[in-house]
């Protein structure tokens, strides 16, 4: 079959609007923004401006300001040596064996978990969860290991 130009399919795309380019335009001389009587027709004015009124972020100055637009961080769960007397010895203490022992839940606030310097140890265990330094001497003067990447 042969195709000739006459039968392509048309494609017309709407050209746009060439304001403020005289009257033989059509689109001359207010340049469809209606009368030039108000500010908005005469120039740009910033999206806040309120006609000399004060912003309405400046209306809530607690809002602004340092240290106030910080977003929420999720804090780790703070796990102390009670907690880990009650685990066999030479257990390898990570998040998963936590969550079995149901120790750790995992939730939207806390996603994490760090051992402090709380309490004594009586067990030697192989750690690989994050840990303070004063809780991995202690660790690992009770015979433990401290394995953190």
């Amino acid at each position: 079959m042969n195709q000739f130009l006459s039968q392509l399919p048309k494609v017309f795309q709407a050209k746009k609007k060439r304001l403020g380019r005289g009257p033989g335009s059509g689109k001359g001389a207010k340049s469809g923004r209606g009368t030039t009587r108000h500010q908005k027709a005469r120039g740009k004015i910033p999206l806040h401006f309120e006609g000399g009124q004060g912003r309405l972020v400046k209306k809530f100055p607690l809002l602004r300001g340092k240290g106030k637009n910080k977003s929420i961080k999720a804090k780790p769960l703070i796990i102390s040596f009670d907690w880990l007397n009650l685990l066999k010895d030479g257990e390898i203490v990570d998040q998963k064996l936590l969550e079995a022992k149901n120790m750790y839940v995992k939730s939207g606030t806390i996603t994490s978990v760090k051992i402090l310097d709380q309490g004594k140890l009586t067990k030697k265990l192989i750690i690989r969860i994050p840990i303070s330094q004063s809780a991995k001497k202690k660790i690992e003067a009770a015979g433990g290991k401290v394995e953190v990447k």
